[in-house]
């Protein structure tokens, strides 16, 4: 961590929409003592039960759900533009399949127990408090439900509390 310097949540000045859904993060966790992560760029920060918290969403068959189930905390990790080419393939393969960290070339360290990758440019280090399965019956806009679903594999929603960022 000796390139990063520890922030506070209500100090980061970039731009929520542009960090998820343009640059994407890699959602990594550790389970039985093996870290796996995959790429996303779906979420959101905010504030909820008074907590500043980021809401991620995970498919029920992403290899990395089951980490995150495992797991009290998880890292984002976003990354400058010359990586992008590196989270579309950890997008596109399952840690089931392959060693995609070892074949990304990316070095998993920790923060306080939860790993993170050392090459990403800003870490969220973020603690889990609340998950709950989507479910067809609850969209008001029945139309996402058929476009974004038509598998019916509902993501979870986790709402997690950012305990610590750090920037590079």
């Amino acid at each position: 961590m000796h390139n990063f310097k520890e922030i506070k949540p209500e100090q980061l000045d970039k731009n929520a929409f542009h960090l998820i859904n343009d640059e994407w993060m890699l959602i990594t966790a550790e389970k039985d003592n093996k870290v796996n992560t995959m790429t996303a760029s779906w979420g959101g920060l905010g504030i909820m039960w008074n907590k500043k918290v980021v809401n991620i969403v995970i498919r029920p068959q992403r290899y990395t759900k089951e980490f995150i189930d495992a797991s009290d905390t998880f890292s984002l990790c976003f990354f400058d533009k010359e990586y992008k080419k590196t989270m579309a393939y950890i997008g596109s393969v399952s840690g089931r399949d392959e060693n995609k960290i070892e074949k990304s070339n990316l070095t998993v360290k920790y923060i306080d127990n939860t790993p993170y990758f050392e090459e990403a440019n800003l870490v969220f280090i973020c603690k889990k408090l609340y998950a709950q399965e989507m479910k067809p019956e609850c969209f008001i806009m029945t139309e996402l439900d058929s476009e974004y679903y038509p598998n019916k594999d509902y993501h979870t929603l986790y709402i997690s509390e950012i305990e610590k960022i750090y920037l590079k």
